[in-house]
């Protein structure tokens, strides 16, 4: 006799699948405790923005000091960030670009942030609504 039985192995699965059906809705999920908090964390100091325009233009808005734009260029920058946060090193700073700018953009300027060794850098997006 060459062929082999296969009906055993289908009454084991069966009464496999029957124990999986009977216990699975007896397991609970884990749950998780999450932390909670008191308050919210407020920074000390609000973050320095990089306005990015559609037309390339780049502002800078300091909120510590009051909102204060100020128009750089690409080279200008750089330094412009480092005398800003002079007065406040935990200054984090934040890229806001317009959503028709090209990616490319926001890269270049993330990069000269980070070649100029600027640390907490972030980007900034509206909430869906």
């Amino acid at each position: 006799m060459a062929e082999i039985n296969v009906v055993p192995y289908i009454d084991v699965m069966l009464v496999l699948l029957i124990i999986f059906m009977v216990c699975a809705p007896l397991i609970t999920p884990g749950q998780i405790d999450l932390p909670s908090v008191g308050q919210a964390l407020n920074p000390t100091v609000a973050p320095l923005e990089i306005r990015l325009g559609k037309d390339g233009a780049i502002t800078l808005v300091d909120r510590q000091q009051g909102g204060r734009e100020q128009r750089v260029s690409k080279s200008e920058l750089l330094a412009a960030v480092k005398q800003i946060q002079s007065k406040h090193l935990d200054q984090a700073v934040v890229i806001s670009a317009d959503k028709d700018i090209r990616y490319e953009a926001v890269v270049a300027v993330l990069d000269t942030l980070q070649k100029g060794q600027i640390k907490r850098v972030g980007l900034l997006a509206k909430p869906a609504s």
